[in-house]
């Protein structure tokens, strides 16, 4: 990426571009379709539109660390995390993000902000706690990656429209139903037609985000183990916090779930469809493409 020494990847490039065209075009046509069901409400459309985007997109970073518990530390306070961060920015020649850690059993890290001069990198205290001090640099050069590749602020506009699409149903069926008195011949098909569309662009919306999320953490993997030198020390922290989920009691992994889009590895309680519709590919995947890498720069 430009301004950095991570490895640009011209495939992550590609399919942001294509994802976010579709998911663009998609917008479009919802915001028209339902400015042609409702048609005197279409200012209330715009303004809603509008005004959750700026407030999702402005705000995310505050909105994600909140929601996870994250409070940022010191130097002082937390040494070795603000050390091997400072360690990574100079190798990678980017700006220092603040740094925050997240009281948490659950091993895990993420990044969130619409850029890098607002960026903010967590850790949990279960991950620093379990990580040797180079597989703790493995995952934040993974974490750094998403921050110089501007992932956070992509993930969020892909995700708008998703959000978008379940308020804009309560809208309309709160809009439909008031109606329901005035005998409109119009109003029953309104009340069945928006929560249907919003549905239909609902899933696809999630599924091409999805998509895009899995392909970005392969992405970020291979930026880190590049940037390092060192893909086993990542390897090994995935192999290490994806076993020590298992140990986690489900309440904990519950509560963790929701933000598994922000988070190094998903914090799953459950299988089957959860890890069909991921926001992150398989572990035999991450560690293939790991190994793949090792032996690309002669160290397997």
């Amino acid at each position: 990426m430009q301004g950095t020494r991570f490895a640009p990847d011209r495939g992550l490039t590609t399919r942001m571009a294509a994802t976010m065209f579709f998911i663009g075009l998609l917008y479009v046509v919802f915001v028209g379709v339902l400015v042609a069901l409702l048609r005197g409400a279409w200012p209330l459309i715009l303004l809603l539109a509008g005004g959750m985007f700026v407030a999702q997109f402005w705000f995310s970073d505050r909105i994600a660390a909140y929601g996870m518990g994250a409070r940022e530390v010191t130097p002082e306070q937390a040494p070795e995390l603000h050390g091997a961060v400072d360690r990574l920015c100079a190798l990678a020649d980017m700006p220092k993000p603040r740094v925050a850690v997240a009281d948490s059993d659950v091993p895990n890290a993420f990044a969130t902000g619409r850029n890098r001069r607002n960026a903010l990198v967590c850790a949990t205290t279960g991950l620093l706690r379990r990580l040797e001090p180079e597989e703790l640099e493995g995952v934040l050069a993974h974490e750094l990656s998403h921050v110089a590749h501007r992932d956070v602020a992509v993930m969020t506009v892909a995700s708008f429209l998703g959000v978008l699409a379940g308020i804009i149903t309560r809208v309309g069926l709160w809009g439909g139903l008031r109606r329901v008195g005035d005998r409109d011949s119009n109003t029953a098909v309104l009340v069945v037609l928006i929560p249907l569309v919003s549905a239909v662009v609902y899933a696809i919306s999630f599924l091409l985000t999805r998509m895009l999320s899995r392909y970005r953490e392969l992405s970020a993997d291979r930026a880190a183990a590049l940037l390092t030198g060192r893909p086993s020390a990542l390897a090994s922290a995935l192999t290490k916090i994806t076993g020590q989920m298992a140990r986690i009691p489900t309440r904990d992994l519950r509560q963790a779930e929701p933000f598994n889009a922000f988070y190094f590895a998903p914090a799953f309680s459950g299988e089957g469809l959860n890890r069909l519709l991921s926001s992150h590919p398989t572990l035999e995947q991450r560690l293939d493409q790991l190994g793949r890498i090792s032996a690309r720069l002669g160290l397997a």
